[in-house]
């Protein structure tokens, strides 16, 4: 085998449909678009959820609901996860650069800590939120939850 006796596999090429070229062809005439129409003349374009005159699917159904532009979204992080970072780095402050760091949450994410979970070790949190429960709890165990502005 070499490159000059290459082609494709048996069957697999099939032949394009001319149309349009005569009568003898049987795909010339209407060129297989049919009588008339908007499909049958150049240049038609079908919009986009055309369902033939139809009202569309996307007219058809009532708008709903508003986005609050002033909604301000945190990332969340529960004491549990505060936990066993604790425990398994052996630390004592925690703090937006340390869960940047360990992929548990975005650089320009605000983060919340939630309350599920329990918090053994003294650690001192910066978050830019806390939960009641989860402030409680921190301050319970001997740390503190410092709010970053």
């Amino acid at each position: 085998m070499n490159l000059s006796n290459l082609k494709p596999a048996a069957g697999s090429v099939k032949k394009s449909k001319r149309i349009g070229r005569g009568q003898g062809s049987g795909k010339g005439g209407t060129s297989t678009k049919g009588h008339k129409g908007a499909q049958s003349r150049t240049g038609y374009s079908r919009k986009v959820g055309f369902e033939g005159g139809q009202m569309p699917l996307q007219r058809r159904i009532p708008k709903g609901g508003f986005k609050n532009i002033n909604r301000v979204e945190y990332a969340a992080i529960n004491l549990d996860v505060l936990q066993t970072l604790a425990e398994t780095m052996n630390l004592s402050k925690i703090d937006h650069e340390l869960l940047v760091s360990k992929h548990l949450v975005g650089k320009r994410e605000l983060v919340k800590v939630l309350g599920r979970g329990e918090v053994k070790a003294k650690i001192e949190v910066h978050a830019h939120k806390f939960s009641a429960t989860a402030k409680a709890a921190i301050e319970a165990a001997g740390g503190s939850a410092h709010e970053i502005a």
